[in-house]
């Protein structure tokens, strides 16, 4: 067990001593190995019981996300902008940038999608371009802003405030264009031009005599 130094007597004592050491010593690695048995074991059963999203039933509740103060005014921003641009659509009302009408860009108040499902729905032709109902439109509008201005005229010159079939029917036939243009058209309550035919009209006699004796001895 111990080995004896010269002069010393063996008494055994050193090898209870080197017998305790080595008692401890096997103690306390027992202890060692039987810890790192159960971490190892501890390891193996955290990754096969990982997170797994599949193994989650859907009926699971998860808890709601919350919404900071920076979100919630972000979001209600959102909505009233969304809200005031609804309540800003509709007939007669301001465009945006996003949806514009092709009258709108065209810079013209004749509808030219109207036209165009009109042209498409006569079947004037099998196909009918895009240019097509914008042109129409803006020929459309110029003829009745010119005889809407000359209908005007001739109220103003009756004294008048409200243009009415007279008046429209006065503006056609007292201009050249617009009268041959229309020659084939008759305008409800429009009445006539007032026209006296030449052969109608008395002539004027000579001197000292009278209008009626002229036509007279004429026939």
């Amino acid at each position: 067990c111990v080995r004896v130094r010269e002069g010393e007597r063996d008494d055994g004592v050193g090898c209870v001593l080197l017998l305790l050491v080595t008692l401890l010593l096997c103690r306390w690695c027992l202890r060692l190995d039987e810890r790192l048995s159960n971490s190892v074991t501890n390891n193996n059963h955290t990754q096969h019981h990982s997170y797994n999203p599949r193994l989650i039933p859907s009926h699971t509740n998860h808890p709601k996300p919350t919404m900071s103060a920076k979100e919630g005014t972000t979001k209600s921003s959102g909505k009233k902008a969304g809200a005031a641009a609804s309540s800003a659509g509709g007939r007669g009302k301001g465009k945006t940038d996003t949806s514009q009408t092709r009258s709108y860009r065209a810079g013209l108040q004749f509808p030219v999608g109207r036209i165009h499902r009109q042209l498409r729905e006569g079947r004037y032709a099998s196909r009918v371009g895009a240019g097509a109902p914008v042109y129409l439109a803006a020929v459309l509008e110029y003829l009745v802003a010119e005889i809407l201005e000359l209908a005007g005229n001739a109220s103003r010159d009756q004294k008048r405030v409200r243009i009415v079939p007279r008046h429209i029917q006065l503006a056609v036939r007292n201009d050249e264009e617009l009268n041959k243009l229309l020659q084939d058209v008759t305008i409800a309550s429009g009445g006539v031009i007032p026209n006296i035919h030449s052969v109608l009209i008395p002539k004027k006699s000579g001197k000292g005599g009278k209008t009626g004796e002229g036509l007279s001895q004429e026939y």
